[in-house]
């Protein structure tokens, strides 16, 4: 990782004017970010999608750098006989290394428009140095309800992980831990004056997106 002091390297300018979307698991991120590509014609890039396909390579490479095994950990470790404190933690810590991830990916990337970023690792505190401005990046934190609402009608989102002992206690887990993982973001948000907009289902995906829209409207237009 760069030192704090060191120029971010930018050959095209995207990082300089792109848009950034964070927050919690199942807060409508990515359905958000795809009415704005099609309403504006800008491009998405989702961090989800690249995070657990393309960067597995680099993934496996960071874990024999640092002595780990090059295997994915054991999932009964992972999601059984890990408390989601200690997992939310990891998670959490493991973000900068990811987040390098994504910036390569997004240099590479040339526009006439600004690009937007969406995806739980691009967290406020990675990605505040980046900005010029707070108003660049929204936060978008499902509340409890609404959390509830998307584990029973999205399938992805209430998808049993598999391969477990015990899946009934793997997925408490998983949830418990999305839950402190975007409260976590929620705080880093607020200390640096990052808005944070919570989703509590009272209005559909065009209307979220409606006042999303309106918060990078400087940078829509």
């Amino acid at each position: 990782m760069a030192e704090k002091d060191s120029p971010v390297v930018d050959p095209f300018g995207t990082l300089g004017q792109a848009l950034w979307i964070c927050g919690g698991q199942w807060a409508g991120k990515s359905t958000v970010s795809r009415l704005l590509a099609h309403r504006h014609g800008i491009t998405v890039y989702h961090y989800d999608f690249h995070d657990a396909r393309a960067h597995q390579d680099r993934r496996v490479a960071h874990r024999v750098h640092n002595g780990l095994p090059a295997a994915d950990p054991d999932p009964d470790t992972v999601w059984v006989d890990t408390t989601p404190e200690r997992m939310a933690a990891d998670t959490i810590a493991g973000f900068p290394a990811r987040f390098e991830w994504a910036l390569d990916d997004l240099r590479a990337l040339v526009s006439g428009r600004p690009i937007l970023a969406e995806g739980w690792g691009l967290r406020p505190e990675l990605v505040a140095p980046l900005l010029d401005s707070p108003r660049r990046m929204i936060v978008m934190v499902p509340t409890g309800d609404f959390r509830e609402h998307q584990l029973r009608v999205l399938p992805r989102a209430a998808a049993v992980v598999q391969r477990v002992s015990d899946p009934a206690r793997a997925q408490r887990n998983r949830i418990e831990r999305d839950r402190l993982v975007a409260e976590d973001a929620v705080r880093a948000a607020k200390g640096l004056g990052i808005r944070v907009l919570e989703i509590d289902g009272s209005q559909d995906a065009d209307a979220v997106a409606d006042v999303v829209a309106a918060h990078f409207a400087p940078y829509l237009a």
